[in-house]
């Protein structure tokens, strides 16, 4: 077991950034999410404000010196109405970005986990 927290595994605050942009893209260039997320592109503002959620949200979940103000993910995804075949393209998504950034899989397996211990607050809400 390593002595470092899920955050430091990551990379930290420049690692996190890194992986956000990188895992936005993806989710860009995936034909079974991208219309949820090729909008953003019009909109390069609020595009990094959803970012800079994204960022604070996997840096406080994972042990980081940063507190998450955004909304719940249940608030977020309401009238989304997102299904299991998205839902699972984003985890697909996600870990594959993890795994190109040369994440182990110990710590990829982490971030699996509370990926899916959040299923339930963003499908069909």
């Amino acid at each position: 077991m390593t002595s470092t927290n899920l955050y430091e595994r990551l990379g930290g605050e420049r690692g996190i950034a890194s992986l956000v942009d990188d895992i936005v893209e993806s989710h860009m260039q995936n034909p079974r999410i991208r219309a949820r997320f090729l909008p953003y592109r019009e909109d390069p503002d609020h595009l990094e404000v959803v970012k800079g959620h994204l960022r604070d949200f996997l840096a406080a979940g994972s042990g980081g010196p940063v507190e998450y103000r955004g909304r719940s993910m249940p608030e977020a995804h309401r009238g989304m109405n997102i299904n299991e075949a998205e839902y699972m393209a984003a985890i697909d998504d996600i870990l594959g970005v993890l795994d190109r950034h040369g994440i182990d899989p110990q710590t990829r397996q982490e971030v699996l986990g509370i990926a899916y211990s959040l299923k339930g607050e963003i499908m069909h809400v």
